[in-house]
C-alpha cells in the first residue's frame, strides 16, 4: 500500500502535466480559427484613380516589436518568450522612426500585432504612424486564444497579422487564405497563413494590385510553402492577364531565386538552411532585392553583428509591366526587429 502510494505521489505531475496538455488543446480546438477563402475587408469604389506613375514601397517584419536586437527566441533555439515591457516599447518606438524617416507611398508590414500577451496587448496598428493620415488595412493571419508553450513561460494570447499602410485610400482591401497547415496538434497553435491584396484604381482603367505576403517559417519539408506559392501564382497569372500592375512584397521565408542562404554569413554561428524560390516561378516576372544587405538573422541568441547568422528572405516580385528605379536595404542592425526593411522606388509602364 505504501508502494503504491509513493507512485501515486511521483506520477501525479505527470498526470497534471498530461490534464494541462489535454485542456490546452481541447481548448484550442475549440476556438480554431478559421477564416474563409476570401474576406473583403474594405471597399471603397467610388474612389478616383491614381494619377502618379511613380512610386515607393517599404517592406518589413517588425516581429511584433518583440525581437529586438537584444533578444533570442525560443522557438529558434533561445530562450526568450517576450522581453520585458520597455524593451517592446523601446522597439515599437524605433519601428514607428524607421518607417517615419523612410517616406513611402506604401508600407507592407509583417508580425504585428493588435492584442497579444507577447507585446503587452499594444495595438500597434493603432500605434504605428497613429498621427499621420495613413490608410491602415489589417488581415489577421495569427489568432490563437491560449499558447501553452514554452510551458514554463506560455506564450498565451496571440492576435496579430499583416498590415498594408498607404496615403491611398484602396478601391479593395482583402484578405486571401492560404492553403495548408501543420499537422495535428501543432495546427492549432500556428498561423494561418494569408495574402494581404490592396486594389488601386488607375487612369488607363486598370488596377494596381499590392500585395502583402508572409510565407510559412519552420516548414521543414517545403510543403506548406509549395502550396502557398502555387496558391499566389494562380492569382497573379490572372492579375496580369487583366492588364493589372502587380507588386508583391515581404517576408517570403526562403531566398531569392539563385541566391545562396549563406551568401553573407560563411562561417558564422548559427547556419540555417533556407529553401529558395524556384528559378522558373513567374518567367518574365523581376525578382527584386538588395542583394548584399542581410534582411533576417539567426535568433538563437542576442544580435553579434560578427558572429550572427544573416541572410536574405524579404525581396520583391514585381509583374513585368513595372520597372524598378531603386532598391535598397535599410540598415537597422537589427535593433528593433529579427528584420531589417528594403524599401523599392518603382515606376508603372504605360
Amino acid at each position: 500500500m505504501k508502494t503504491k502510494r509513493i507512485i501515486f505521489f511521483l506520477a501525479l505531475p505527470l498526470i497534471c502535466f498530461g490534464l494541462y496538455a489535454l485542456i490546452c488543446i481541447g481548448y484550442a480546438k475549440l476556438t480554431y480559427f478559421q477564416p474563409a477563402e476570401k474576406i473583403i475587408l474594405s471597399t471603397k469604389p467610388e474612389n478616383g484613380p491614381l494619377t502618379d506613375s511613380v512610386f515607393s514601397a517599404l517592406i518589413w517584419n517588425i516581429g511584433y516589436a518583440g525581437l529586438g536586437a537584444e533578444t533570442d527566441f525560443f522557438y529558434d533555439g533561445g530562450k526568450m518568450m517576450c522581453p520585458p515591457q520597455s524593451w517592446t516599447e523601446k522597439y515599437l518606438m524605433g519601428i514607428d522612426g524607421v518607417l517615419r524617416s523612410s517616406n513611402c507611398d506604401f508600407y507592407l508590414l509583417q508580425e504585428v500585432d493588435r492584442d497579444s500577451k507577447r507585446s503587452y496587448s499594444i495595438d500597434q496598428v493603432e500605434e504605428i504612424l497613429k498621427d499621420k493620415a495613413l490608410i491602415k488595412n489589417f488581415a489577421v493571419n495569427y489568432k490563437v486564444n491560449y499558447i501553452p508553450m514554452p510551458w514554463t513561460e506560455p506564450m498565451g494570447k496571440v492576435l496579430g497579422g499583416l498590415m498594408t499602410m498607404s496615403e491611398y485610400t484602396p478601391n479593395q482591401s482583402i484578405r486571401f487564405q492560404l492553403p495548408g497547415e501543420f499537422g495535428f496538434p501543432k495546427q492549432l497553435f500556428f498561423l494561418r497563413r494569408c495574402l494581404l491584396v490592396n486594389r488601386y484604381a488607375l487612369q488607363n482603367g486598370h488596377e494596381l494590385v499590392i500585395i502583402n505576403v508572409h510565407n510559412s517559417a519552420y516548414d521543414e519539408t517545403g510543403k506548406l510553402k509549395r502550396a502557398e506559392m502555387e496558391y499566389l501564382k494562380k492569382m497573379l497569372e490572372l492579375e496580369y492577364s487583366q492588364g493589372n500592375y502587380i507588386v508583391v512584397g515581404g517576408d517570403w521565408n526562403q531566398c531569392p531565386p539563385g541566391f545562396a542562404y549563406d551568401a553573407l554569413s560563411k562561417g558564422k554561428e548559427g547556419d540555417y538552411v533556407q529553401t529558395n524560390v524556384d528559378s522558373n516561378y513567374m518567367p518574365g516576372w523581376q525578382w527584386v532585392s538588395d542583394r548584399d544587405f542581410a534582411t533576417n538573422r539567426k535568433n538563437n541568441k542576442a544580435y553579434n553583428p560578427k558572429t550572427t547568422f544573416t541572410t536574405l528572405i524579404d525581396f520583391y516580385l514585381l509583374s513585368p509591366n513595372i520597372s524598378v528605379q531603386n532598391i535598397r536595404g535599410i540598415p537597422t542592425e537589427f535593433a528593433y526587429s529579427d528584420h531589417q526593411p528594403v524599401k523599392l522606388d518603382f515606376k508603372l509602364i504605360q
